[in-house]
């Protein structure tokens, strides 16, 4: 009878044989990494998920204009607020604030150049009326007036070109007693100046800080 005799399964070797079974299958289950059950998603499938569902098309008419109209006023706001960020750069700009300013016109030494410059009235000041002048003198039909106008407005071109070299060599003597460590080349500090007062005056970038016949120190 069999119950009388030992099963081979109670065996040391059977032991061991379940043992490394036992083994191999935990194993490969730890390995063995489940699925997911779904395909992964495409990157544009996931991009429109995360941005959320698309709108539907319009079905009428009307809608479409509702739509259209809505997007018109998103963009008349955001031409608002860019067109108040220009004005609050342009009034920043126009008191000299440096962040605002062009690289050619930021720093102390361009500030107090400038005040040297609209603190005096100069005859460069009418450089821009004289072109004018020009201009007007050649619409006449009178010869001997283009003449006249000719020979004025090169008088005074000549009249200017002096003030411009007395006074690129003023303002620049001024500066560098101001600030004697400052590196900027003399020419480029005159015609800085120069530039500066041919411009009218109420067109000048910044605004003038003083008036003429102030003293800047």
């Amino acid at each position: 009878m069999r119950f009388l005799r030992r099963s081979s399964a109670d065996s040391p070797e059977a032991e061991q044989v379940d043992e490394a079974a036992v083994t191999v299958g935990e194993d490969a289950t730890k390995a063995h990494t489940p699925g997911k059950g779904r395909p992964t998603p495409k990157r544009r499938e996931a991009e429109g998920r995360r941005r959320g569902p698309v709108a539907p098309p319009p079905k009428t008419t009307r809608e479409a204009l509702r739509r259209a109209r809505g997007s018109k006023e998103d963009r008349s706001e955001l031409a608002a607020k860019r067109k108040a960020q220009r004005l609050e750069q342009r009034k920043r700009m126009n008191e000299g604030d440096d962040k605002y300013l062009m690289p050619r016109d930021r720093g102390p030494v361009k500030a107090y150049l400038r005040d040297l410059v609209d603190a005096r009235r100069n005859l460069l000041g009418l450089f821009m009326p004289l072109a004018v002048v020009v201009f007007a003198s050649l619409l006449v039909p009178s010869l001997e007036v283009q003449q006249y106008a000719t020979l004025f407005c090169l008088l005074m071109l000549i009249l200017m070109v002096a003030e411009g070299v007395l006074n690129g060599r003023r303002l620049t003597k001024l500066v560098r007693a101001k600030f004697p460590k400052d590196t900027t080349r003399g020419l480029s500090l005159g015609w800085y100046g120069f530039v500066r007062a041919t411009q009218l005056r109420k067109l000048r970038v910044p605004k003038p800080r003083v008036k003429p016949g102030d003293v800047v120190a």
